[in-house]
């Protein structure tokens, strides 16, 4: 095939002009991608120093390394929320200032964010014979670095910083397979054991010591729409878990008026969208089986 690099810039002219919705063209900046993905692997430096680290982190190095991270981090991540904010503006504006400011309240929330990370560390540790040491789970526990992205993305979400929150989220997902808006709410002694194929949906609220297996959806039922069919966006659309709740592995709960009550147990490949008690152990009923001899099958 003749390969004319003049008509095929040409046909995407012609496209950029045909084609809107998925241009953004004469607008401010938006945040970079790549940009947030050295953002998030910079905060997980700071959430576990020493465990991201190419080198060894001594404690008479630590404040002049945090010192340095921290210093990186505001200037980017400043210049990044400058842009979601102008985005969020409409008219390309946004004050240094008030991104800068933005940029201070989330760094002075990454204490208590490890806080609640040593409670998920525990939780993982207790939850998961086969982990032998808080090490090994903060070095190859992928549900661990998932949480901790999402519980530092929800307090940029809690600001109402736009975009950000959601890149975050999307980067862990893509190097975990576990998908947690960073709208939702999630409590203390958090637990994802196995992780892939996890969703959990912007309005959920989960209480604590919640342990999840893999492919576990807590989703929305329907989406109510407006009387132009366009979806009603801001309304409670996913389920409630309460504390010391299990979910075993591939159940599906759907919608916002839906409540785990405390202590349940959920069996795997239960599909749900109605509330249950607390206390209840919810199970698929017995299947059949069916059994052959493979022996007897070879020798004829």
């Amino acid at each position: 095939m003749d390969c004319r690099q003049e008509e095929i810039v040409t046909g995407l002219l012609k496209s950029y002009q045909e084609i809107g919705g998925i241009n953004h063209l004469d607008c401010a900046n938006l945040p970079s991608k790549h940009v947030i993905a050295t953002l998030c692997d910079d905060l997980l430096h700071l959430l576990f120093p020493g465990f991201y680290s190419e080198e060894a982190v001594s404690s008479d190095e630590l404040p002049l390394a945090a010192n340095e991270l921290v210093a990186n981090v505001r200037s980017q991540l400043s210049e990044e929320i400058g842009h979601s904010l102008r985005y969020k503006n409409g008219d390309g504006s946004a004050s240094k200032t008030q991104a800068q400011d933005y940029c201070c309240k989330f760094l002075s929330k990454l204490p208590e964010v490890r806080r609640v990370l040593q409670t998920d560390v525990e939780a993982a540790y207790e939850g998961d014979p086969a982990a032998r040491s808080y090490e090994e789970i903060i070095l190859a526990y992928p549900g661990l670095e998932a949480i901790a992205i999402q519980r530092a993305a929800h307090e940029l979400y809690k600001m109402g910083v736009p975009l950000i929150p959601r890149m975050m989220t999307e980067w862990v997902h893509s190097r975990t397979g576990i998908d947690i808006h960073p709208g939702a709410q999630i409590g203390t002694h958090f637990f994802i054991d196995h992780g892939t194929g996890v969703v959990i949906g912007e309005t959920c609220v989960i209480g604590n010591r919640v342990k999840l297996y893999h492919g576990v959806t807590l989703g929305a039922r329907s989406f109510a729409k407006d009387d132009k069919g366009n979806p009603v966006k801001g309304i409670k659309r996913h389920p409630n878990v309460e504390d010391n709740v299990t979910i075993y592995p591939n159940v599906t709960v759907l919608g916002g008026d839906t409540t785990i009550g405390a202590r349940s147990t959920i069996g795997a490949n239960v599909f749900l969208m109605h509330s249950i008690a607390p206390d209840t152990l919810l199970a698929v009923g017995d299947q059949d089986f069916r059994m052959l001899d493979k022996s007897k099958k070879r020798a004829s």
